[in-house]
């Protein structure tokens, strides 16, 4: 799917909408929206601060393959 034709082809349909009852829903929607935030902002500290020490080891090379992890994982089942 092309995000600007889905785009375009949406606006070509609003534009020629004359129910007042759905032009109020697509309202509420771009409202609801609007006020939405990024995930981002709504992480606790411990979490950003987890990603954050993820991060930090990943640029100082402390990382795992996934087979490695499991390799670990699989002893102590």
């Amino acid at each position: 799917m092309n995000i600007q034709s889905e785009k375009l082809s949406l606006i070509e349909w609003i534009s020629k909408i004359n129910d007042t009852s759905i032009i109020e829903k697509l309202r509420e929607i771009r409202e609801d929206y609007s006020k939405s935030k990024d995930w981002w902002d709504t992480i606790e500290k411990e979490e950003l601060d987890s990603i954050n020490k993820g991060l930090k080891d990943f640029k100082e090379g402390r990382i795992h393959s996934h087979e490695s992890a499991r390799e670990v994982y699989e002893k102590y089942l």
